[in-house]
Formats: C-alpha cells, sequence, structure tokens
C-alpha cells in the first residue's frame, strides 16, 4: 500500500513539475494576422461572394444582375465556407491565439462560431437572402474585432487611428504617438 502511495505520490509530482516547463501552445495556422489573411479572409469570401447583386452600364445601358448558387454542388460550397467559419473562430479562442487578450477577443471568437451556425443554416436552406443577410453579420463581427485588434501590419497608407478603437476601461490600445 505504502508503495502504490509512494508512486502516486511521485507520478503526481512529475506531472506538477512537467506543466511548469510546459512550452507555450504554437499557433498551429501562423499568427492571428497570418491565420485571418490565409484561412478566414478567403473562406469569408467564398460566404460572401455566393450571393450578390449589382448594377452596371453595358453599352450605356443600366444592367442589374443578381446571383446565387445554382445547384447543390455550389450550395454545399457555401455551407462548407460556414461552416469552416466556425472552426477558425473555435480556434481563435484556444490559448494559441487567445493568451494575453482580452475578454473580448473571446466573445468576438465566439461571435464567429455563433454567425457561423446561423450561415450553414441559410446556406442548407438554399435560401440567397438569408445568406446575404448572415454575411452581413460575419462582416459585423469580423470589423468589431479588428477595430479592437488591428494587424500588426497595416495596409499600405493605413494608420492605427484609421480602424481602432479604444476598448471600455482601457486607456489606449496603442503606444501613444508622443512616447
Amino acid at each position: 500500500m505504502k508503495t502504490q502511495i509512494g508512486i502516486i505520490a511521485g507520478t503526481l509530482a512529475m506531472l506538477a513539475l512537467a506543466s511548469c516547463n510546459e512550452e507555450p501552445e504554437v499557433p498551429p495556422l501562423g499568427t492571428a494576422q497570418q491565420m485571418m489573411a490565409q484561412e478566414m479572409q478567403p473562406t469569408a469570401e467564398i460566404y460572401w461572394e455566393s450571393v450578390g447583386a449589382a448594377s452596371e452600364l453595358i453599352d450605356g445601358e443600366p444592367v442589374f444582375r443578381e446571383w446565387a448558387p445554382e445547384n447543390d454542388a455550389e450550395w454545399e460550397a457555401v455551407r462548407a465556407a460556414a461552416e469552416r467559419i466556425g472552426e477558425l473562430g473555435e480556434m481563435l479562442k484556444t490559448p494559441a491565439y487567445a493568451e494575453g487578450r482580452g475578454d473580448d477577443w473571446m466573445a468576438y471568437s465566439q461571435g464567429l462560431v455563433d454567425v457561423s451556425a446561423q450561415a450553414q443554416e441559410a446556406a442548407i436552406a438554399q435560401d440567397p437572402d438569408a445568406v446575404f443577410e448572415v454575411g452581413g453579420t460575419i462582416y459585423s463581427v469580423c470589423s468589431a474585432c479588428h477595430r479592437m485588434y488591428p494587424p500588426a501590419e497595416l495596409p499600405e497608407g493605413a494608420s492605427v487611428d484609421d480602424i481602432q478603437q479604444m476598448r471600455p476601461g482601457d486607456e489606449l490600445t496603442a503606444p501613444d504617438a508622443s512616447e
């Protein structure tokens, strides 16, 4: 009995020491910015570009056109994009991406997961109006997060002031330019 207790105690001590030396979780899809550029943006664009309408001049005449998936395979691609948005939202909640960020990061990530379910439902129903509507919600979640967590590298000509807003309770979310 004492031997079993000693083994259990030794095992627990080793586990405790091992947990102290754990390496930080490595983001599986690169940095958050890399994940956004290489995974989230292209996936969201599949969803956003699946339905729409445009008015244009052709030979001086206004032409209005609408588009939506035309067959089950195209609708499946929209549904799969919606599902992937939710998977990426779940991944953003992992320590590899969420560590060091505020509670709002988790809320935005969960927002992507939640809206992904709505997006999938709209695609399964093959409802272009619902896909369009939910696409706007996806865009709103993304935009709100980008205002709070601007990319480390901004597009040419853009400044932090162009896309950043203060978080409630924070003095500033970026270094003061006068420092």
